[in-house]
């Protein structure tokens, strides 16, 4: 799955939302917009916790609480059976939607070297050009800017960047994804940064399942034909972090979809991630050497002389395999009268880069994140992604306190 949105600015990634027949290669396999967060904001802005997430005991693998394996049975789910494949029964009773039933049990060697290489089908369409709801605070689309390849290795040049591995009921899916710093634990964060419709459906579906994030995807930029004998180790060198919680925005969760951009101003999503083989006594943040701060209030427009996105577009004439990264002088775009502006760069990237970080100066005048690949067009000539306010700080600080005692 490409997650990109595709708008007729389609999204950058295979599991990206379309939100409309433009572009559908930003989020390989998110969507492109997001609902709202996964839980209800609370009066400051915040959203509230879930109940219940999966914990992770001293030897570092995850273990379901017996509240949500309850919730589950409500379902008709048996964890020990979801691992041993009923994972792959997308009936709509078995798919999990509402924000307190997030679940994802590691599932060891689940994503080998072959299943990541392939993993790029994509759900999403793309978006119209002309998809402005607001004239009145939308600038001229910008002219498109040719996307460059990282240099490699890619963790010398983008160490917080990689990809977001997914399963859907039209089979496995990428995105891009970014670790971010984790106020309850400086220097030892196990937060990343992604695109809402790269962890759940929006309004016609629910939770992806099996999502992994792999920091520094095929560091030494391998071709496909050299991906074809590559050990694990050479395609995730810094190994392969499940997501044991993940929380988007309930508007995306309410009003997300495959196409057309709707949700697309709150498509945003974080998650707490755990090694796949158990403890290692690092953190995510330790591992990589590295984790972006996020910026809740970012200059405005006017005020940025550039953001650079980064991401691993899949769809053609990209193969998902690659780090390439786009910058330029962001403008506005706006979705809907009554819903927040986004910002706009021109890029060339496709599905498979939504949910990739958007960096640039932050209210300190250092490298911050302050927004991520959401839609673009088919014509692949411009990226969209959220401005990031109190809904996005809300289900940030929810996710932080969630682990801050672990």
């Amino acid at each position: 799955m490409r997650p990109i949105r595709q708008i007729d600015t389609a999204r950058r990634g295979r599991s990206a939302r379309r939100i409309s027949p433009v572009f559908a290669a930003a989020a390989l396999a998110a969507v492109l917009t997001l609902t709202t967060t996964a839980c209800g904001p609370e009066e400051d802005g915040a959203t509230s916790e879930p109940s219940a997430a999966a914990e992770q005991p001293s030897d570092g693998k995850v273990t379901i609480p017996d509240d949500l394996k309850d919730r589950l049975k409500e379902h008709g789910i048996d964890i020990e059976q979801w691992r041993d494949g009923e994972w792959k029964n997308w009936d709509k009773d078995k798919w999990l939607r509402e924000a307190q039933d997030y679940v994802n049990p590691i599932i060891e060697d689940l994503w080998n070297p072959d299943r990541m290489r392939d993993a790029d089908k994509s759900p999403e369409k793309p978006v119209d050009n002309d998809i402005s709801g607001d004239e009145g605070v939308t600038d001229p689309t910008p002219a498109p800017v040719r996307a460059a390849g990282v240099e490699t290795p890619y963790h010398g040049n983008a160490p917080e960047s990689g990809k977001l591995l997914f399963d859907g009921p039209e089979g496995s899916m990428v995105c891009s994804a970014t670790v971010v710093k984790d106020p309850a634990h400086p220097g030892k964060s196990n937060m990343v940064w992604t695109a809402g419709h790269c962890v759940h459906a929006g309004k016609n579906g629910g939770w992806y399942r099996n999502i992994a994030f792999v920091p520094s995807y095929n560091d030494s930029g391998l071709s496909v034909a050299e991906l074809q004998d590559a050990t694990k180790e050479e395609i995730a060198p810094y190994g392969v972090w499940w997501g044991q919680w993940a929380q988007t925005s309930e508007q995306w969760i309410a009003q997300g979809a495959s196409t057309g951009g709707q949700g697309a101003p709150y498509d945003f999503a974080v998650l707490q991630v755990t090694p796949e083989k158990g403890a290692t006594g690092k953190s995510l943040e330790e591992t990589v050497g590295s984790a972006l701060p996020v910026d809740f209030n970012a200059p405005a427009v006017p005020e940025i002389d550039s953001m650079t996105a980064t991401g691993y577009p899949a769809a053609p004439p990209f193969d998902g395999q690659k780090a390439l990264q786009c910058a330029d002088k962001p403008g506005r775009l706006s979705i809907a009268e009554n819903e927040p502006t986004m910002y706009r760069i021109g890029c060339t990237m496709t599905g498979g880069s939504s949910g990739g970080g958007w960096v640039a100066a932050g209210q300190d005048g250092k490298p911050a994140l302050v927004s991520n690949t959401s839609i673009g067009p088919v014509t692949a000539g411009w990226l969209a992604g959220p401005r990031l306010g109190s809904e996005a700080k809300g289900i940030y600080t929810a996710v932080s306190k969630k682990y801050a005692g672990q």
